[in-house]
Formats: structure tokens, sequence, C-alpha cells
């Protein structure tokens, strides 16, 4: 073994000076904390040898020598990963179950809808899929790219690969991978949810030579930045949160504006509360924190208004946020406005003035959600995130916040950032109370309930309108679809109920992408104060059922049957469906349906012959002239033969 030695080199320019060349020898023990090669078995013709890898070296790409006298030859290439299988890994997750999560599952369940009615959809993260190794870390190098200070050795940081990857996802302005939609018609591109899976968004953007895919939304980048991390190693889940403050610029205080009708305004472009929002969390140790900080981290890649730095968000420590140490690095402070804010209702008169509101406090930041470990459940982690709604341990997280936060100088205590105003507390004498069905199937009319309860002390006049509007998930208003006007008198501790019905075809039409409706009520009395309710609810897609045989086994072909029910009062035009499913499928197939008539079911029975052993899933994926993007999910376990 006398003067056989290995080298490495990573990256395009590695060196010894950077650390990304190393030359070691070959001896007959190894080093399992350094590089080391060891002698595993010698004979005349050939040599095992095997390499060690030290747990903070560099991710990459490597090249491996072998020097023998003054042979200097290359034995082959391999690739580096994150490795939380081992403890000396900063991503070391000590729980195979959550290991075989966070890093190995590719079948994804992404939660959207309303805090009171969670809508599952399926991704496809497809982190191993051929080709995805390769575009990681082509996008790290063009993310490196741009950065001032490019230091291949700071791939051995998840914090730095994390960063990077969120910065090429959608905030880097010129190379990033995919561009936001917005609420823009998305006819130049792929609308955000039609995708049902990242790697098809991957390779599109290495087609387009680095030129960003069209479109995404959050959940968007939040499922192909945990494809991403997912194959390099970084144990990461998709979350998401209902009822979230966007850009308020780590304000904790978010207003919303409203006309004498009750018609949401957008004055302010930027802030305001979104229906949901989904982000990322990756498994680290934070050595550069508290212990404390170790462990799951709140990562942002939807770009948002920030006083300095990046536009995306984190890794912020989950426990730092759920504390309120605001000042901790990497933007603690923007998550904990973002679930922690108290939205403020105002009422733009029709002599321009701003008129505050009477509503009950509208928090943020609820049911925070992800799946869950090794089944299809969703698991509400809220408790990761904040303590319970008017908690002793909440108050004093609170507390502690508004008077860390210098940049909120109005703010002195909570008491002043609370929906209703000092000043105007005392004189509330009207409560109302708006509710409706969480969610409706597509052609249902939805029913109102509104509850108005005088506690003044003497009648009141009062004149109340009901409205429904379609709304984008990021709470920008699409239109008005429906009001209508009613006038009362209450008398003192009297309860006045009104129920009304919205009728489908008001509001069919006009849903929006994300079929979500905001209903409010609005009240004013004879003394000219307003009193506010509202409600989101989401309007489901009708239902598409998937029905596999009792035993599906490997290589036996086997029949699946997907049944579409109409309830609607017309035909369901031009249908297509588009079935998938990693081995039960081989790639993806499309069939025509044509017309499913009113109030009917059609039914489509597909062959397929399974390849993999295992838990397996089969989406399908629906598009007609009445319904766009209708998905469903269901998984099988294929015995072996």
């Amino acid at each position: 073994m006398s003067g056989k030695c290995i080298s490495f080199a990573a990256g395009p320019q590695y060196s010894k000076a950077d650390r990304t060349q190393v030359k070691f020898p070959v001896s007959s023990l190894g080093d399992q904390k350094q590089w080391s090669a060891k002698l595993e078995e010698q004979h005349p013709y050939f040599w095992t040898i095997s390499v060690n890898t030290p747990a903070n070296a560099p991710i990459g790409q490597y090249d491996l020598f072998l020097h023998a006298s003054k042979v200097y030859c290359l034995l082959g290439k391999f690739i580096l990963l994150f490795n939380p299988w081992c403890r000396d890994d900063l991503v070391f997750l000590p729980n195979e179950a959550q290991r075989q999560e966070y890093i190995l599952n590719q079948d994804g369940v992404i939660y959207w809808g309303t805090e009171n009615e969670i809508l599952a959809q399926p991704w496809d993260f497809g982190q191993f899929d051929v080709g995805i190794v390769d575009i990681c870390f082509r996008l790290l190098d063009i993310g490196e790219g741009y950065q001032q200070d490019k230091d291949q050795t700071q791939r051995k940081n998840p914090i730095y690969i994390c960063r990077t990857v969120a910065a090429m996802i959608n905030c880097n302005l010129s190379r990033k991978i995919l561009t936001e939609s917005g609420t823009r018609e998305c006819y130049d591109g792929t609308p955000p949810s039609k995708w049902l899976g990242s790697s098809s968004i991957l390779q599109q953007w290495v087609t387009l030579q680095g030129q960003p895919v069209r479109y995404g939304q959050c959940w968007v980048f939040a499922a192909v930045m945990c494809s991403v991390l997912r194959c390099l190693g970084i144990p990461t889940r998709v979350v998401t949160g209902f009822t979230w403050a966007h850009n308020t610029n780590s304000n904790p205080n978010v207003n919303e504006y409203y006309d004498e009708d009750g018609t949401l305004l957008t004055p302010d472009k930027s802030a305001r509360v979104w229906t949901f929002h989904v982000w990322n969390e990756c498994w680290m140790a934070r050595t550069d924190l508290l212990p404390e900080y170790s462990g799951w981290q709140a990562l942002d890649a939807t770009c948002q208004k920030k006083i300095e730095g990046p536009s995306f968000c984190g890794p912020a420590p989950v426990q730092a946020i759920k504390e309120g140490d605001v000042e901790v690095d990497y933007d603690v402070c923007y998550f904990f406005a973002a679930m922690n804010a108290k939205c403020k209702v105002w009422i733009h008169m029709a002599d321009d003035i701003l008129k505050p509101a009477f509503i009950c406090t509208k928090y943020t930041g609820n049911n925070i959600s992800t799946k869950s470990v090794g089944s299809e459940r969703c698991e509400d982690i809220t408790h990761n995130y904040k303590y319970p709604e008017g908690s002793l341990p909440e108050k004093k997280v609170l507390d502690k916040v508004y008077r860390k936060i210098k940049t909120l100088q109005a703010i002195s205590s909570r008491r002043e950032i609370i929906s209703v105003p000092p000043g105007l507390e005392e004189r509330v004498n009207l409560f109302i109370h708006l509710q409706s069905k969480s969610s409706l199937i597509l052609g249902q009319d939805i029913p109102l309930s509104i509850e108005m309860f005088n506690y003044s002390g003497r009648e009141k006049s009062t004149h109340l309108v009901l409205g429904v509007q379609s709304l984008h998930y990021n709470g920008v208003p699409i239109m008005q679809l429906w009001k209508e006007k009613f006038n009362f008198i209450i008398r003192n501790n009297e309860v006045n109920t009104l129920q009304v019905f919205v009728p489908y075809s008001w509001y069919g039409k006009e849903l929006g992408e994300n079929r979500l409706l905001r209903l409010t009520a609005t009240v004013r009395d004879e003394d000219s104060y307003i009193y506010f309710a509202q409600e989101e609810i989401s309007i489901c897609d009708p239902p598409l059922t998937i029905e596999f045989p009792e035993n599906v086994v490997l290589y036996q072909p086997s029949t699946v049957k997907i049944s579409l029910l109409n309830p609607l009062t017309e035909p369901l035009e031009k249908c297509v469906i588009v079935v998938g499913g990693r081995g039960l499928i081989y790639r993806q197939r499309k069939y025509r349906l044509g017309s499913v008539q009113p109030n009917s079911t059609q039914d489509l029975h597909i062959s397929f012959t399974p390849t993999e052993a295992g838990t397996r899933r089969l989406t399908v994926h629906l598009t007609c002239l009445q319904i766009q993007n209708l998905k469903s999910y269901k998984s099988i376990t294929v015995a072996a033969a």
C-alpha cells in the first residue's frame, strides 16, 4: 500500500486552499471522523477500497482519483449528500419513522381551504426521479453565482443550503425557478393549481435554460423546495397555516378595509390577511444559536416585503417563534407577526371617512397543519408555534414581544393592538353572529344565518347588509357576487335571527381558482355605530372516487374504477381525466370522458399492472368546462408476488 493515495475534488473550481481538494493515503485502518481510504480486500488484479467521508464535508458532486507512484487516474465520480442517519451530521434525525417520511417519502399531501374546512390535495415530490439530483446541484451552482461571498465550503452548512434554495425558488429576480402568478390569468403558462408534482417543474426549468417556469403560488413554492431539500438529504415537510397576516413588516397589527355594504377593498396592496399560506419546515441542529433552537426550522420561499435582507424568510427556529424571541436571526419576527397579528376592520364611508367597526377579534395563525408521519392524516401542529389563545403563557409571550419590537413605536402594551380601540369598548352594545356551512359541494345554495343580540338597554333601529364575495387565497377580492339589505327594530335583550339562501346561480360562475367565498354581515345602528362579522367558506369539488380491488399483487394485471358524480343541473362538458401513480402506471395516462349528464355518475375502468410492491398511490386529475383541476387520490398496498 506504500505510495498509494486517494484524493477527491469537489465543484467546478476545486482547490486545496478552500478545502474542496483533499489527498489521503490508502491504509489498513479507516478513520470514521475524517476523509480516509481503507483497503478492504486485495487481489492480484483488483483492490476493494472503502472511502469514509466526514460528517461535516460539503455536499456536492465529487471526482475521486488514485495516485500510485507516477500513475494518476480518475476512479469515478460520486455525490455526497447530508445524512440524517448519521449522529454527527447537523441534520441528524433520531426517529426512523420520521426519516422515512421526511426524506424518503415521495407522496405528499398539501393542505388548503379555510380554518373551518381543511382540504387536502396530493403532490408528487419526486425527489428520486431520474435527473433531479443533478438539477438540484445546478440550482445551487446558479444560486451561489449571485452571492457576493461565494464559498463552496459553506455547502456543509444546512442553513446556507436552505437559504440558497429558498432564494432560487421564487426570490432571485433573474434565474428563479418559478414566477408568482399573483391574481392574473395564466394563459401563457400553467395555473398553480394544475401542477401535480415537482419533477415536471424542475425539468421544465432546465429545458427553459434557467428561465422561470410559469406559474406558482405559495403551495407550489413550498412543494418544490421540499423536493429539493429532501433530495439533498435535509429532512423537510410542507406546512399550512390558516388566516395568515402577510407583508406586515413584522408588525403584529393588520387592517382590513370594507365599504358600507361589506365589500372588501384593497387600498393596501401589500399587507393583508390570507385565507391560508404554505411554507416549509426543515430539521437541523443550530450550532449558531442556543441549543434549544435546534429541531424544526420555518423556511418560507414566498416573497414578502421586509425592512432589510432577502425577500424570503428563514430558516427560523420554530421554538423561537413560539417563545416570541423575535430578536433571533433569520426572520423570527416576521413569522411571529404573521401568526399572532390581530386584525382591525375599517369601514370606508361614502364621505371618505374611515370608521372602525366593532368585531370579535380576528386571530391569525390558526390550525397549522402538516401530513402525519406514515399516514395521510392531517396533523395539527399549532402548539409548536404558539400557546393556546387567551392562556397566561400566550399573554406573557405577547407582552414580551411588544416590548422588544422597536419598529412598533405606537404600541406599548397588548391592549392597544386589539381589534376594538379602548375608547370604543364600553359603547359596544350589539352583538352579531354570522354562520354558514364551512364547506359546500359545487352546485349547492349557500345557507346564511345571522343572529343579532341587543343589550344596549333600549330599542334599536338597525340596517343590515349581507354580502357574498369571491376571493383569492391571498386575500385579494375577485368580485361581489350577491348582496341584500334588511332593516330591523331590535328590542332590548332580544335576539333577532335571519336565515337566507344564496342560489348557486348567483355565485357559480365567478368562484376563482381556489373556490373561496367571504360572507359578510354589516350592521349600522341609529347611533351610526357599525358592527361587522365575516365568515369564509370553501366550495368543494364534486366527488371523484377511486376503487381498487381487494387484492393487488405485484406484476399481476388489475383494474381500478374511477367514478365522477355530476351534482349540477347542467352537463359537465369536455371532461378529461389524467391518471398517474409511481409503481402502478407507467407515465401519465389521459382519458376523454366527453360529457357527464346532470345528477348522474360516470365510471371509468382502467387496467394496470403494478411494478413496485408496498404502499402505492394513484392520483386522478379531472378538468372540464365547468370544473378546473379536480384532484383525487387513494393509496393501495401492493403485495409481493
